[in-house]
């Protein structure tokens, strides 16, 4: 399970609600690895991966249009590392998710973390601290 804690806030109330929402679609991922009872979790996946797309597009436009407002001079670098995330996302192979199921849900569970721990503690506290200097 993956636990929103205090360090996550940047600050930026919309941004930190926005950033909930993505430990909250990781931790549908998380139970659904831990669910004896799903053989076939196939569809919950490819769901589970729709959101993750479809909320990622969201929230990048989103915070790469806070980041123009407040005249974030590294912008277009951190547009890139989103840039990045959606490629992953979008290159997933749906056939290789289906011949092992938990293996693929483990990848996108460490992949979310991966992104939580190094992109919103390290990369978006650069623009929260910037907004907050001025």
């Amino acid at each position: 399970m993956i636990t929103w804690r205090e360090e996550f806030c940047l600050g930026v109330e919309e941004i930190d609600k926005q950033h909930k929402r993505i430990f909250d679609i990781a931790n549908e991922a998380y139970d659904l690895l831990k669910d004896e009872f799903h053989l076939d979790k196939y569809d919950r996946i490819v769901d589970i991966i729709k959101d993750l797309k479809n909320y990622a597009v969201y929230h990048f436009n989103y915070e790469e249009d806070y980041m123009k407002s407040i005249g974030y001079r590294k912008l277009l670098s951190h547009k890139v590392l989103h840039d990045d995330f959606k490629e992953k996302i979008n290159n997933i192979d749906l056939d290789k998710v289906d011949e092992n199921q938990d293996e693929y849900i483990k990848e996108i569970l460490n992949f979310v973390v991966d992104w939580i721990e190094s992109h919103i503690l390290k990369t978006d506290r650069l623009y929260a601290e910037k907004d907050l200097k001025t």
